[in-house]
């Protein structure tokens, strides 16, 4: 039932190869919403109608809870890349970080605040795995 997307390179109407310039500039007249400016934002009844409906979907093709868990971890890690690459995206002033604290400030308070609204309450390390850290979040937006 599932279909293969096949990318195919950018072309023109008469079937040639688009040059750099020009893909850039269909590219940002097609994305321009990627340069929404930072007080637009999307309402709660949105996300949390998206949020349910992604829940939905993936119980639909599971078995078990495990299944679930494994299929949700899996979308969130897909979203989480799109998003984090989008904040980078739009805040082009600061600088590609590649140390594993300062990607994990980005996110909690750069990535967090374009989400959210506000930064994350915390980012702590975790206990029990040196190299796990936990954010912190005194009202999330959805409950566990």
């Amino acid at each position: 039932a599932h279909q293969q997307l096949r990318h195919l390179p950018p072309t023109d109407y008469s079937g040639r190869l688009r040059t750099s310039d020009s893909l850039l500039m269909s590219t940002r007249k097609a994305f321009g919403s990627l340069d929404r400016k930072r007080n637009e934002v999307v309402s709660q009844s949105a996300f949390a109608f998206l949020f349910s409906e992604l829940i939905q979907y993936s119980q639909t093709r599971v078995n078990t809870a495990d299944e679930l868990i494994a299929k949700l971890e899996d979308a969130g890690v897909g979203i989480g890349q799109r998003t984090l690459e989008i904040a980078c995206w739009r805040d082009r002033t600061s600088k590609r970080e590649t140390r594993m604290r300062g990607i994990l400030q980005f996110i909690t308070q750069t990535l967090w605040k374009s989400l959210f609204g506000a930064a994350a309450d915390n980012l702590q390390r975790s206990v029990d795995l040196e190299d796990e850290y936990l954010i912190v979040e005194k009202d999330p937006l959805v409950n566990a």
